[in-house]
C-alpha cells in the first residue's frame, strides 16, 4: 500500500489549518506588516512574542488609517504593538470543524489563530472552514 495519504474527510481544525503561517512581533513596523499582509493575501496576522506565544492580533482594518496618515503627514509608521488588539479569539487544533463553523455564525473574525500549549501552531480562515464543510457535505 505504501504511505499514500488517504482522502480523509477533514474533521478537526488540525486537518485544515495552515501551519506555516505569517506572524509578526509587536515591534514590527506597520509598513512591514502591511507589505506582509499584501504578499500573503491575508486580512490580518497573529502577533507573537519571542517564544511564539500568541499575544495579539492585527488586521488590515487596524492599519489602513495609520498607513494613510503616514502618507499625508510624512510621519514614521507606528509599530504593531501600538495598534494590535490584545484580546484574540483563538481555537485549539482538536476543535471540530462543524463546531467552529457554528461559532463563526456569531463571531466575525476572518482568521482564527490556532493555539496549542500557549504557542501559535497555525491559522484557520473562514475560507478553510467553508471548503472543509463542502468536503464533509460530499461524504
Amino acid at each position: 500500500m505504501g504511505n499514500k495519504p488517504t482522502n480523509k474527510v477533514p474533521d478537526t481544525v488540525r486537518d485544515i489549518m495552515s501551519r506555516d503561517c505569517y506572524r509578526v512581533s509587536p515591534d514590527t513596523s506597520i509598513t512591514t506588516l502591511a507589505q506582509g499582509l499584501a504578499l500573503h493575501r491575508l486580512p490580518g496576522a497573529p502577533v507573537v512574542d519571542k517564544a511564539d506565544r500568541l499575544i495579539g492580533f492585527i488586521s488590515e482594518q487596524d492599519v489602513i488609517g495609520k498607513v494613510l496618515d503616514s502618507i499625508y503627514n510624512d510621519g514614521e509608521a507606528p509599530l504593531v504593538k501600538e495598534l494590535m488588539k490584545e484580546s484574540v479569539l483563538s481555537v485549539i487544533p482538536t476543535k471540530s470543524i462543524t463546531d467552529l463553523a457554528q461559532e463563526m455564525l456569531g463571531a466575525k473574525p476572518k482568521i482564527y489563530p490556532v493555539v496549542e500549549q500557549n504557542r501559535l501552531v497555525g491559522i484557520v480562515t473562514r475560507r478553510d472552514i467553508l471548503i472543509a464543510l463542502l468536503q464533509i457535505k460530499r461524504h
